[in-house]
């Protein structure tokens, strides 16, 4: 008796659950990727051509991109974006940005500390503790190997 309630139950799941349409996705998240690092680029050549070095460009480029995912998810439009562009607006600074303050709207009712600074350390905490682990790990690769002479 229970094997067929679990088997009437994996038929039902299955049939109500959306088949992926791989190619489709992928075109989606090519494309949204693909606006978002244009628009990057466009920053980065327009401060280029207003005098910005290389990198002051480029820095420019990463905080417009933060500003316009914060304001976005702000209004929820980034949540849109997401969902038909999926990993394409997800996977380059504006998916990190959109996270962090998707946590702060969401608990700011809980207060400055116990809300916001809780979440957003909750969310940006891993990203902090690896970045700074693998650095620190290839920084030490690169100590050893520029000691042995290899580079």
């Amino acid at each position: 008796m229970e094997n067929s309630v679990k088997k009437e139950y994996q038929d039902h799941v299955k049939s109500i659950t959306p088949k992926p349409n791989l190619p489709l996705d992928m075109l989606k998240a090519f494309l949204v990727g693909g606006v978002i690092c244009c628009i990057g680029q466009g920053i980065i050549n327009t401060a280029a051509s207003l005098g910005a070095d290389k990198q002051t460009a480029a820095s420019w480029s990463s905080f417009l991109l933060i500003l316009i995912s914060v304001i976005l998810t702000g209004f929820g439009l980034f949540a849109k974006i997401a969902d038909f562009g999926g990993a394409g607006a997800l996977v380059p600074i504006t998916g990190f940005a959109n996270g962090i303050s998707s946590c702060a709207l969401e608990f700011q009712t809980e207060g400055q500390v116990f809300g916001i600074g809780t979440r957003l350390f909750f969310i940006g905490g891993p990203v902090i503790v690896y970045g700074l682990a693998t650095s620190g790990g290839l920084g030490l690769i690169y100590y050893i190997l520029l000691r042995m002479g290899v580079i």
